[in-house]
């Protein structure tokens, strides 16, 4: 069955077609015959009380060109002429501008919940808006605290000296940050920890989460992937030299790897939330025993995934979409 395709991202022009994985999975939808259009988030339009009849293009819309994509370096995406499409007449739409999770993100889900929902008239988007919303990665693992290494959350810089104080060696997150952005690993006897919380602090209103370090963050932090709330499987990211993230694009080096005995155990803790919330498709990060984050913004990684396992990790998310549609 084809269906028609929205894609809610960054420029396609300019992504990384070795890596990326919405690139990925419009390949994936088009080699199976679906019509896929991509338009910028920053040109919905959510219309009421006539203004949806004066665009004349539904109660939510995006400025989208139809698209098609091939696997060629510089020549990936060639586009139709553009104009308004109305998202409620799409069968599913792919929400993967990337974070920072802002107001800005906020908004834009609180806007495709409009239109998302299964059966005549609605749009399946992925992952479900009012879940990405209420799930965010860092503060959605909180829920699970036996599965995670010890953390805080807060703006109290009292409290995040005292667990300082008791750990050590630890490390500091901005709470909605993406990519690694702003994380510092803090060592004993570093002197900048106050330094690093004033900055902080005098250009964000958002708490900070500081957890423990864990020493087999070295050996690598794992990334498992799950569709539907089950592991399809797991890459390790292993820090560069010298580099404290693990993160690819700051340097960290993919590998294959198997899945423990405990990464079952976590999957399968967390799994039944993931699918019964829409989230169908979640990178989470495992280091050691322990779970640090619950990916559902715009999770990544599953290029590296089937270079190593040799499955179609994307074929695996659209069987689990269209399934959803029927």
């Amino acid at each position: 069955m084809a269906l028609r395709i929205a894609v809610q991202m960054d420029p396609l022009e300019h992504v990384n077609i070795d890596g990326d994985l919405t690139f990925a999975l419009m390949l994936e939808a088009q080699r199976r015959g679906h019509e896929l259009f991509v338009y910028p988030v920053d040109s919905l339009c959510l219309g009421e009380g006539g203004a949806e009849a004066a665009l004349d293009c539904g109660r939510l819309s995006a400025r989208a060109r139809p698209v098609r994509v091939q696997r060629v370096k510089g020549d990936h995406a060639h586009f139709g002429e553009e104009s308004r499409l109305d998202l409620g007449t799409t069968d599913a739409l792919l929400m993967r501008q990337d974070p920072p999770f802002d107001m800005g993100y906020i908004t834009a889900t609180h806007m495709l919940e409009h239109v998302h929902g299964v059966g005549a008239g609605k749009t399946l988007v992925v992952n479900d808006p009012r879940s990405v919303r209420d799930a965010p990665e860092k503060l959605l693992v909180t829920h699970y605290p036996d599965l995670m290494p010890p953390t805080l959350v807060t703006w109290d810089r009292e409290a995040l000296t005292e667990f300082r104080a008791r750990y050590g060696d630890v490390i500091l997150k901005p709470l909605y940050g993406n990519g690694g952005a702003g994380i510092f690993r803090i060592r004993e006897g570093d002197e900048n920890f106050a330094s690093l919380l004033e900055m902080h602090f005098s250009r964000s209103r958002e708490p900070l989460m500081i957890q423990r370090y864990e020493p087999l963050v070295r050996k690598g932090d794992k990334r498992i992937i799950l569709v539907d709330g089950k592991p399809i499987g797991a890459i390790n990211r292993v820090p560069a030299t010298g580099e404290a993230r693990s993160n690819m694009h700051v340097g960290g080096r993919a590998e294959a790897v198997a899945l423990t005995r405990r990464d079952e155990e976590i999957c399968e803790r967390i799994g039944s939330h993931l699918r019964d919330n829409g989230l169908i498709f979640v990178g989470i990060d495992v280091i050691g025993d322990w779970l640090t984050e619950i990916n559902v913004t715009s999770p990544t990684g599953l290029q590296e995934l089937d270079k190593f396992n040799n499955v179609n990790s994307a074929g695996l998310i659209w069987d689990a979409i269209e399934c959803r549609i029927g």
